[in-house]
């Protein structure tokens, strides 16, 4: 059983090896283990994810079983758009995906915005399982990026939103 609570400082190694493993499983046969790896090491280096960690317009969450993490999600009001929250991160350890963790982890940022209206993300537009999730949680496509990813890296995404309901 996996519980949903905020990240601490003394969870991000763990939150960094559930990253690296759930990115290369997720993006290898997308984009290329080298690609990965280059993405792994700006996205989530100790520093990125220490910084994720201490922004106030942030929510960063675990999954937590008492012995390891299962899942990790972050989301972040936007500099850019008005009454949006950006969902960064969503991701669950690929041997205990299709497990509700995901679910639970959206659940909780979902509420975390109360001055959100819109709960926006980029999904790449081949990784289909992901697509489909989101779909399911309600979001809707809005646009495409073909330039998304750390410094503009050259990486296509689909842009899906969703409504949040007031709290």
């Amino acid at each position: 059983m996996y519980f949903v609570r905020t990240a601490s400082e003394r969870d991000l190694d763990k939150v960094r090896a559930l990253l690296v493993e759930t990115f290369h499983a997720t993006y290898d046969a997308l984009l290329g283990a080298p690609k990965v790896d280059e993405l792994v090491a700006t996205l989530f280096s100790p520093a990125a994810l220490k910084a994720r960690l201490a922004n106030k317009n942030a929510e960063f969450l675990v999954a937590d079983s008492g012995k390891d993490i299962g899942g990790v999600g972050y989301a972040a009001m936007s500099s850019e758009m008005s009454k949006t929250a950006m969902l960064h991160l969503l991701y669950v350890r690929p041997s205990l995906q299709r497990e509700g963790i995901g679910r639970d982890i959206f659940a909780e940022l979902e509420t975390c915005f109360p001055a959100a209206e819109i709960m926006r993300l980029e999904v790449e537009p081949r990784n289909e399982p992901a697509i489909d999730f989101y779909r399911r949680l309600g979001f809707t496509d809005v646009g495409q990026n073909d330039n998304s990813g750390p410094g503009q890296s050259g990486i296509p995404a689909l842009i899906l939103e969703k409504p949040l309901a007031s709290y």
